[in-house]
């Protein structure tokens, strides 16, 4: 037996399947394959294509237990390293850091980093900005249990969508991004003080609503400087977190007078950057 469908609701049908389609396809266009070893995943995201100036991304996946690190890792662990040189129409394009998490690393010290998932925002600037963007990357990272595996991806993705299904994850990402902050800025969450404690050591004051919950990073002004994680210390005034760190992990014949230090300060709901140069 044979049924007749009326040619409305067949042309309807028809229309509702061409729209998934379509939907289905500017999605797969906006986020490349997974890339996936046994632990993690990498892609990359593509935002919306309006102007030289584009907004990506690179998004992880981490197995429950599983970490990958930040741009310094802390005492332990290797941080990411991107090259987009293969990329066509491509002039440079900078890599965001959402605030990272402190972990122990099982060593007595801690490390800096990433958990469960998170996407790196990029900011991509084209050579022209009236022609195709294909951005090539070859990733290189590691993930971390109680030992850390070395993973190796490369991965491409065209800038095609006016707009884009990733935007909002995009701008999501971008949302957990440190703020630029200059110290002593009156905001709840801040640095109020850095100032040398004797030739070896640094303190810095906090200023935090929530004392119990805030993390400071420091990083020297090249990615050779293995500064120490700051450590809070009891003796703070009321209202303020006095974190400590001695300066260690200098590279040779470096000195730490006038050195540029960034601070990233991290608390429950906001995080922030801080440039400073070292009196």
């Amino acid at each position: 037996m044979s049924s007749i469908v009326p040619l409305r609701a067949a042309i309807g049908v028809a229309t509702t399947l061409l729209a998934s389609s379509l939907a289905l396809a500017a999605r797969a266009d906006d986020a490349s394959p997974w890339q996936r070893d046994g632990h993690s995943a990498v892609r990359l995201l593509a935002g919306s294509r309006s102007g030289a100036v584009l907004l990506g991304g690179i998004a992880f996946q981490l197995q429950p237990g599983w970490k990958t690190y930040w741009r310094s890792p802390g005492d332990s662990g290797v941080p990411p390293r991107f090259d987009f040189s293969k990329s066509d129409n491509v002039e440079a394009v900078t890599v965001m850091w959402p605030a990272p998490l402190k972990f122990d690393d099982g060593a007595g010290g801690h490390s800096i980093g990433y958990r469960d998932q998170v996407v790196l925002p990029l900011r991509i600037v084209a050579k022209a900005a009236d022609k195709p963007v294909t951005l090539r990357a070859e990733i290189n990272y590691a993930v971390c249990e109680k030992l850390c595996i070395p993973v190796e991806a490369s991965a491409e993705l065209g800038f095609n969508s006016v707009a884009s299904t990733e935007d909002a994850n995009l701008r999501a990402a971008l949302d957990t991004v440190p703020k630029p902050a200059n110290i002593g800025d009156p905001n709840p969450l801040t640095i109020r003080d850095v100032k040398r404690d004797g030739p070896k050591n640094v303190v810095v004051d906090v200023v935090a609503p929530d004392r119990s919950n805030v993390n400071l990073f420091v990083e020297g002004p090249t990615p050779d400087w293995a500064l120490p994680i700051p450590a809070p210390v009891q003796h703070g005034a009321p209202g303020v977190v006095r974190f400590s760190f001695e300066l260690g992990g200098l590279p040779p014949g470096a000195k730490p007078e006038g050195a540029a230090l960034k601070f990233t300060l991290v608390g429950p709901e906001k995080a922030y950057e801080f440039n400073t140069n070292l009196e």
